[in-house]
Order: structure tokens, then sequence, then C-alpha cells
């Protein structure tokens, strides 16, 4: 990049020499006061993503649009990045998995974009939104028994529901059986977690499911994306499976986890619906929080900053977010103003979906467990030390122990219906036969899908 920040304006005990550190523990404890740095520098400014990984961040709102909203000058394919190209991209890079190239529609332009992102679209349409909330529910009702029941009356949120819940979710839509369904999730599961060969699981598993689909097509995501009049290729398919999940559901785990934490917070206000807490995590607390590589098909001028054709500019969603000048008149703006899912040709195809999963899961939760509460204040809770995500690390929370259904209807968690308040009676634990770890029935075998699918059956 051209044009280092001022040696004068550098942060006290800023290690970059001239770049703001996106990455580590002190990013992760107070992203606000690196982005307030970043801002007195202009719209944009150069950050170090990673170690010895150098990008332009965007930190205004309106030349977060511009990027995002200008596809002629702003591209994604990352096969253009000049430093990977030049060899100053270290191999074991952490930024590599997040901005090197795959053939799928978030790193396409053009017409080969508009072709996998008909596909993406197309087949997401098709899901039912009544399904999706049943789905939703009938996942939250599992994960919430497996904590619930017997005499702990405590669980860690993040590891035990928000995380688990999307990959339940995206394993039902892909139309899973549950070997592979196992496998689906703990692939990915690996690959967030950084467990040696979990690329291979979830590529073996994703070939195995199109295999199966094309053999015996059901009415699932998979099936309609092979389908699609697009004529995607079994690889094309698989690429777009990789990003729905890996795209989906570490989002939908941060949402989902920041807007359970805000609504059990103490600042929060009582009777404010959950759909209001959701909206708030997306304003001020973007799942996203820094991504969406472009790069200038041109030398271009941001402000009083040059950047280099094929250098790579990063979109801070957090930061354009929180940027004062919107702020100020953010009242007036639409509730869906927010850059959360992005905007432009690459904006969030599955936009209202995460926001109908996030407000159902939270919703179940409050509704199971009448009594929930957090075990720490808001303003304690431990954040990832992320530049990608901005997610909990732990949501520490205790109720009073109840037992949990399996089927949706049983439940009386409705979509759009405000919780009920944390004043009720908790319903006694059931005398039947348990479905928890801590039961005396025998657990299914199996991974976490095989369960959660025996636990529907009743088994």
């Amino acid at each position: 990049m051209q044009q280092p920040l001022d040696p004068q304006k550098i942060p006290p005990g800023c290690p970059a020499h001239g770049n703001v550190q996106m990455y580590g523990p002190s990013f992760g404890a107070d992203p606000d006061s690196h982005y307030a740095q970043l801002r007195s520098y202009g719209p944009s400014a150069p950050v170090d993503i990673a170690p010895d990984v150098q990008a332009e961040l965007v930190t205004s709102y309106d030349a977060a649009l511009y990027v995002l909203q200008n596809p002629a000058s702003f591209v994604r394919d990352s096969r253009r990045w000049n430093a990977l190209n030049e060899g100053r991209v270290p191999a074991d890079s952490p930024a590599l998995p997040m901005l090197g190239y795959r053939p799928n529609a978030l790193f396409s332009d053009g017409a080969a974009h508009a072709r996998l992102r008909a596909a993406v679209t197309d087949s997401l349409a098709t899901v039912n939104e009544h399904q999706l909330i049943r789905q939703t529910q009938q996942s939250a009702n599992y994960l919430i028994s497996q904590f619930s029941s017997g005499v702990r009356g405590q669980a860690e949120l993040m590891a035990e529901y928000a995380q688990p819940l999307p990959l339940l979710v995206f394993s039902e839509l892909f139309g899973c059986p549950p070997e592979i369904g196992d496998r689906v999730i703990a692939g990915i599961s690996g690959i967030f977690e950084g467990t040696p060969g979990a690329d291979e699981v979830l590529g073996g598993a994703l070939n195995e499911l199109i295999a199966l689909k094309r053999r015996r097509p059901t009415a699932d995501l998979t099936t309609r994306l092979m389908e699609h009049p697009a004529q995607l290729s079994d690889e094309e398919v698989l690429h777009q499976l990789v990003t729905l999940l890996s795209g989906g559901t570490a989002p939908l785990t941060a949402a989902i986890g920041t807007s359970s934490a805000l609504y059990l917070g103490e600042d929060w206000q009582v009777g404010l619906p959950v759909e209001d807490a959701v909206s708030q995590t997306l304003w001020n607390y973007a799942p996203i929080a820094n991504y969406a590589a472009h790069y200038p098909t041109h030398d271009i001028e941001f402000g009083d900053r040059l950047i280099r054709a094929n250098d790579p500019v990063l979109i801070s969603f957090a930061a354009a977010n929180t940027d004062p000048k919107l702020t100020e008149h953010r009242e007036h703006l639409s509730a869906k103003a927010h850059l959360a899912f992005g905007a432009g040709p690459h904006a969030c195809p599955a936009k209202d979906p995460a926001f109908m999963i996030t407000v159902t899961a939270v919703e179940a939760l409050l509704n199971q467990l009448l009594d929930v509460e957090m075990r720490v204040p808001f303003k304690a809770l431990t954040w990832a030390p992320s530049p990608w995500s901005r997610t909990l690390v732990t949501l520490p929370i205790r109720f009073t122990p109840r037992a949990v259904t399996g089927t949706p209807e049983a439940t009386g968690s409705n979509v759009g219906q405000t919780p009920r308040q944390h004043t009720a009676t908790p319903t006694p634990p059931s005398t039947g036969p348990s479905r928890t770890n801590a039961g005396v029935a025998p657990q299914p075998k199996g991974g976490l899908f095989s369960r959660f699918l025996a636990w529907t059956r009743g088994e």
C-alpha cells in the first residue's frame, strides 16, 4: 500500500509501525477504539489484517456503499491480489483461507458471478418459510433438551446452542442423511477450529451427498442447486454448498449469541421484542465485522490516499455501521439500512432467512427456559480476537432445569411472538425416559446430526 500513516498519529504502543493491527487480544477486546483511530485518516486506512498481510480497510458508511455498489471499479476475484502473486503473503497465513480464491459466487465477477449467484438465490427462494421456522425450533428444542434437564441448571450457550444450531438447520436444508450430516458438521466445525484434515472430511461428505442426490433427487437445497437451469457441475455445486455453510453458520452463531446476550443483558429494556435485539446486533455488533475483499481495477484515490490496482480493499461492516456521520441521523434510516448483510451485487442472498433463524432461536431459548439469565454482565463478556467476525467466546447462563419436548408444536415458541417474561413457574422435569446425557436412556450412536434425528423420532 502507498502513503503510510503519519508516525505522529500512530496510537501509543501500536507495533504495526504505520498499520493498525486488526487481530489479536487488543483488537478483540476493543475494536471500536481501532475503528476510531482509523477514521481519523479518512474513509479508509491501511491495516495489517494478519501478520505480514496488509490491506486497505474502508470504515466510512458512504465509502463502503460506493465500493460495494461499484463492481466496474472493484472486483472480487482474489487471483488479482498483488502481494499474493508477488510471494509476499506467508504460505501459512490465517488470511489465506479467508481471502484465497475459490470458484464460487463470492469470488466471481461479471457473467460468472451472475450465473452462480442465480443458482444460489433461486434455490434459496424455494425454501418454505414455515418449514424453516419449524426446523429451527426443533433444532433449538433438541439442543436445549441436552443441557436443561437434570440438576445442572447452567450452560455455556455459545458451545452448546449458538454454534451447533445453524449446523443442524443447514444439514436439514441440504437434505443430508444422518451419517453424511454428521461428517458435514464435523468437517465445517473442524475448519473453524483449525483441525487438520477437516477440509478433506467436509469435501468427502459433500461429494457423497451430491452423488446421492444425482441418484435420488429430493426436495432439498442440494437437489435444487443441481437441477437449476444454470447447470452447475458437481464441483460448482460443492463450492456453493461450502460457501453457504461457511458464510451462513458462523455469522448465525455470532448473531444468535450476541442477540441472546443483549436481550438478557443488564441494559435491555423489558418488553422490547427479540427482533429489536437482533437488529441492534446487526447494527452495533455486525457478525461479519471486516471482510468482502475487493480489488480495484485501476489506481484510485480514497480521500487523501492512493490505492494501487489489485491491492485488497476490505469493508469494515462494523465500522461503517457505527460511522459517527451515520449515527447522527440513524433514527431516520430504515432498520435494515445496516451493512451487516453487505450491499450491491454480492449482498447476502439469505438475509431474510438468516434474520428469521436468529429470531426463532432466541425466542425458543427464552420460551423454553423461563427464568434464564446470564451469569456475568454483558459488559464483562469476552469477544473473539478475530478481525473477520464479532462473536462471543462464551455466554454462560443459568436457569431452573426443566424437560423439553421434541416437537415444535409443544413448545409454544412462535416466531414474532414476544417471549414470555421470566416470572412463570418452570415446567417440572419429565418423569418419562430422558433424552439427555444426564438421563438413564442409552444415547443413540453417531454424531450430532444422527443424535438429533433420533431424538426427533423419540428414540
